[in-house]
């Protein structure tokens, strides 16, 4: 018979998969609905462009989209299938944190429900995008050092490179964490761990995974380093003082689970934590950075998972009842439940505007933009295909010999993928565009002498061409207001499309 100790871990397991679970088969659901994000089409349009490297992300994510798109098709439930899975085992990973920190059962499912029903987390995990990964990417960095100091097995060291390196791939703030594991490992009395061959032997392999990407950006002159400094210049972004920037992290992991991840630093900081401060230490170092450098505030959700873990086993010290830490659990999923309309498409849009009236609540703006009906994350998965049909319906009446010539030039990524990923169906060509990526794809073959633009200025298409003129107008009630503009039709460019290309350049 299985002794005590035994049973009560199998019935964490059961319980921590059954969240996990829960947490997928959310995803499951709601990523059927909606449509396309923004960014969604240009991974989709990447993915067709395979490199080591694009204007505003590393590789990882174009490879993932394309490997999917071979398998399970390009459907919104396939390609947001994987960051279901990755938020999944996200939840499933910082159970087992706790596990590893000493908690128990309640432990290691107070630390699931809170990954699981952060408002941020589910938003991250919610359609494709680097930014669903990076949260199991970092977690796992996390459960591999707790394993580490536990067991004493240096080798373990190889998989923190390694996915370390991974991580460097997929995205570029994997350097920040990074370095603050470092850093957490060098104040602490793990810095012995320097000492033995391991750590640096993955200090080797993490670079070295990173290199192709590395190359890419100096073959390119960084045009990541380009892009976000055109991004502060524009002021595109929310400006947060530090202050504003906590308090949205507060509102986006869930304000029930502040005592919580509060808890978390705590544990890393008292006696019962100790022996993991290193991790302590790394979580304030990230903090610190990202908050003086102020991107937007999702850029530090992936390292909450590590605070709800070692929190959860705070509170299984602090709170002893059953009644209390079944309440809290409670709340903390009653809460969840309520927010999570909030983080993804659970409900029909009319729907959902209602209950947010209902609520008095909205989500926080990240960007600057003027908003419809809609909260932007949810505003930029509409209007796409039904652009796509508009511009066809230009295309389609041209004559048979012009239409061979015509380019379709779209003033972002989200108009150039929509047109690449619905235009077959409407017999549509490739569309070319200056912004991020699609700069260095080019004007291919086309010379400029007959063009669909997608939104721009009368004025400025006045100087460009030697006849334009306005031929539709693209709007959706639920979209973005900046992506209701009109279309138009020009000929006679004046100049070679080849030769004006470098001054198309957009990356902002």
């Amino acid at each position: 018979m299985d002794s005590p100790a035994k049973r009560a871990a199998r019935a964490a397991a059961i319980l921590v998969g059954g969240i996990a679970a829960a947490k997928l088969l959310i995803h499951l659901y709601a990523g059927r609905h909606y449509g396309y994000f923004v960014d969604e089409l240009y991974y989709l349009a990447c993915s067709d462009h395979l490199d080591w490297g694009y204007v505003d992300q590393p590789p990882l994510i174009a490879l993932i989209t394309k490997g999917v798109r071979l398998t399970l098709g390009d459907s919104l439930p396939a390609i947001r299938f994987l960051p279901a899975v990755a938020g999944a085992t996200m939840v499933w990973l910082a159970g087992l944190l706790a596990r590893e920190l000493g908690g128990g059962r309640f432990a290691q499912a107070l630390a699931a429900l809170c990954a699981l029903f952060a408002p941020g987390l589910l938003a991250l995990d919610g359609f494709l995008s680097m930014n669903a990964f990076e949260p199991l990417i970092w977690t796992a960095c996390a459960w591999l050092l707790v394993r580490i100091v536990n067991t004493g097995d240096q080798k373990l060291w190889i998989w923190v490179g390694m996915l370390a390196g991974l991580g460097l791939e997929n995205k570029h703030s994997m350097l920040i964490f990074g370095a603050a594991m470092v850093l957490g490992v060098l104040l602490t009395g793990e810095r012995r761990r320097f000492r033995e061959p391991w750590i640096w032997i993955a200090g080797a392999i993490a670079p070295v995974l990173f290199l192709p990407n590395l190359i890419w950006n100096i073959r390119h002159h960084f045009p990541f380093l380009e892009l976000q400094a055109n991004i502060r210049r524009s002021g595109r972004n929310v400006d947060l003082g530090a202050i504003a920037f906590f308090g949205q992290e507060i509102l986006a992991m869930s304000p029930f689970a502040l005592p919580v991840w509060l808890g978390g630093l705590w544990f890393f900081f008292s006696g019962k934590g100790k022996a993991h401060r290193a991790l302590g230490w790394a979580w304030l170092f990230t903090a610190a950075v990202i908050a003086i450098l102020n991107p937007r505030v999702y850029y530090l959700f992936p390292a909450f998972a590590i605070l709800f873990a070692a929190g959860g086993v705070q509170f299984e010290t602090w709170v002893q009842r059953p009644a209390l830490r079944f309440a809290y659990a409670g709340l903390i999923a009653v809460t969840g439940a309520i927010l999570a309309p909030f983080s993804i498409p659970l409900l029909p849009v009319e729907t959902y505007i209602r209950y947010a009236k209902a609520l008095h609540m909205q989500q926080p703006a990240i960007e600057n933009h003027q908003l419809g009906p809609l909260p932007q994350i949810f505003a930029d998965q509409f209007g796409w295909e039904e652009m796509a049909a508009t511009v066809a319906r230009v295309y389609n009446n041209l004559p048979p010999e012009v239409r061979a010539q015509t380019a379709i030039f779209g003033q972002n990524y989200g108009q150039a993928g929509a047109i690449d990923l619905f235009g077959p169906k409407y017999g549509l060509p490739r569309a070319i565009s200056g912004h991020q990526n699609y700069f260095f794809w080019g004007p291919r073959d086309y010379t400029g002498e007959s063009m669909i633009i997608l939104d721009d200025r009368p004025e400025r298409l006045a100087q460009l061409s030697d006849h334009f003129e306005k031929v539709a107008r693209v709007e959706h009630p639920y979209s973005m207001p900046y992506q209701h503009f009109d279309v138009f039709y020009c000929r006679g460019l004046r100049g070679s499309l080849q030769e004006l290309w470098p001054q198309i350049k957009k990356w902002n």
